[in-house]
């Protein structure tokens, strides 16, 4: 089956809402903070991930909010059917989607995420991964990008979570931490230069070996792993009914 084959016969009902905003679930109102919206409005850093032992790491808003670059291609040209990219951030990816004819949302809780993301002409909704969402179980694929198999702090519910958004057979991609067998799950707060922060919020880490590990238990299995740019990769297949039962 050839890769338009499977874009004609993955998620082909899956019909785009017209954006109207929804209110984030408390855990995810970090992400509204100042330093973060302010970023993104400015589309400069620097902006930390601050560990409450005082750890901080980088986040790239400048490459966030440049064009999709050479490894953000590759992600894309893996991509099948309707594509649901959760986390989408200032929406690059969801952009160069569209752009391309394809079919797209992005979610994200940040109002100025969502806001950069529509100002680019991309169709996107202010919502959680954990909310109702348009679609589910009609998405040929899920985008769990730039740290993003991160959220909610728990791999294993956001996986299950993910299966069940997509359709069956339906591809996750997501981004790892290059080069570590990491497994991190920690409170972090989203602040900026000056010392200003969010309210703290849970977060997770993975390298490719740990999230591979989560992914067996749930029932994936893997389909690619690659690195690009520096960044790592890795592609999973569903079985739906296996990631279901697991959440129960």
């Amino acid at each position: 089956m050839t890769t338009t084959d499977r874009t004609d016969t993955i998620a082909p009902d899956v019909r785009l809402p017209r954006p109207h905003p929804a209110p984030p679930s408390p855990a995810d109102g970090a992400w509204s903070a100042d330093p973060y919206s302010l970023a993104l409005g400015s589309g400069r850093g620097p902006l930390f991930l601050r560990r409450t032992d005082g750890w901080l790491l980088p986040l790239d808003v400048e490459r966030w909010c440049a064009e999709a670059d050479a490894a953000d291609l590759e992600v894309l040209r893996r991509c099948e059917g309707a594509v649901l990219d959760v986390g989408c951030g200032p929406g690059r990816l969801v952009a160069a989607l569209s752009r391309q004819g394809r079919r797209v949302l992005g979610i994200d809780v940040s109002e100025a995420a969502v806001a950069r993301t529509l100002r680019l002409g991309a169709p996107a909704l202010r919502r959680s991964v954990f909310e109702p969402l348009p679609g589910e179980g009609r998405w040929g694929t899920a985008l769990l990008i730039d740290g993003n198999i991160g959220i909610g702090g728990d791999p294993a519910a956001l996986l299950a979570r993910t299966g069940r958004l997509l359709a069956p057979g339906g591809l996750l991609i997501a981004e790892t931490v290059p080069d570590l067998d990491l497994d991190e799950r920690v409170q972090v707060h989203v602040t900026d230069a000056r010392g200003a922060t969010g309210t703290a919020f849970p977060w997770a880490r993975l390298g490719t070996p740990a999230l591979l590990r989560y992914a067996e238990r749930a029932g994936w299995h893997t389909v690619a792993r690659w690195t690009a740019g520096g960044r790592s990769f890795a592609a999973l297949r569903s079985d739906r009914r296996t990631s279901a039962s697991s959440s129960r």
